[in-house]
């Protein structure tokens, strides 16, 4: 029993390290010269005389930060399942490695995406005008969007994957393919809680990303939608909130005596 117990315990340790470095490390970087790249606002306006693919990878770094400091601890249900129907296995410590490359590969690809997104919001703001002069309908369209998603049955179909860790696991994993099925299992358990958080994630470049009171409320928020039996019940009023202040915003910047 001995063995099993310390196993368990450098496992958990683990995990806990590699969540704790993350935190650590981002604070340090939200406070260096390189935190203003994380941004939407003066980040965006820096990437302009900046080189696109050094760019690139330090949003795509940070990105993959936040994803292991707020995001993989909502999934620990699932990896610590997986730990244990795999620890007899000789590679069992191998294979949960896979399951969370796998499952970080696919929010580092959406990384990109968030990329390609703000790079070209930024050039639409630089080419048109009006856009300029109504910036403020960016972080208020993208609040919009993350309020209802909230009330979409796709955002539910996915929680509802992602709250059943143990029926996941077994109608994904064949272990026939070792390293390979666990690599995919770790993917498609990213792709489903993709489906379920992508937008609360995109809330980020309304408030900033370097903002860790909010990286911490909104990891909150995602870790009790996905594992708390009553999470099903706060995704309606985190949607309500966020539409009432994407109203407020068009209210404070759009005043009705303005419209038209």
């Amino acid at each position: 029993m001995w063995p099993r117990v310390r196993d368990d315990k450098f496992f958990a340790s683990a995990l806990l390290g590699l969540i704790v470095f993350a935190w650590i490390s981002l604070w340090i970087w939200s406070r260096s010269p390189w935190g203003r790249f994380l941004g939407h606002g003066e980040g965006g306006e820096a990437r302009l005389g900046e080189d696109y693919l050094v760019l690139l990878l330090v949003f795509v770094g940070g990105w993959t930060l936040m994803t292991v400091a707020m995001m993989l601890p909502t999934s620990l249900p699932l990896v610590t399942f997986f730990r244990a129907l795999v620890r007899r296995r000789a590679d069992g410590g191998v294979l949960v490695a896979f399951v969370v490359v796998g499952y970080l590969a696919v929010w580092t690809l959406f990384a990109l995406v968030v990329y390609g997104g703000d790079r070209g919001i930024h050039a639409a703001v630089d080419q048109v005008g009006w856009i300029d002069d109504n910036a403020w309908m960016i972080g208020a369209g993208t609040l919009l969007l993350a309020g209802l998603y909230q009330f979409s049955s796709l955002k539910y179909r996915c929680l509802d994957k992602c709250r059943s860790p143990f029926s996941f696991v077994m109608g994904h994993w064949r272990g026939r393919r070792g390293r390979w099925d666990a690599f995919r299992l770790g993917v498609d358990h990213g792709l489903f809680c993709l489906g379920c958080c992508w937008s609360l994630m995109l809330v980020l470049f309304a408030v900033g990303l370097g903002n860790l009171a909010w990286m911490l409320a909104l990891a909150a928020v995602i870790g009790f939608e996905k594992n708390h039996p009553l999470g099903r019940r706060l995704s309606a009023p985190v949607g309500a909130a966020l539409l009432v202040w994407a109203g407020v915003l068009v209210l404070v910047h759009a005043p009705l005596g303005d419209v038209g």
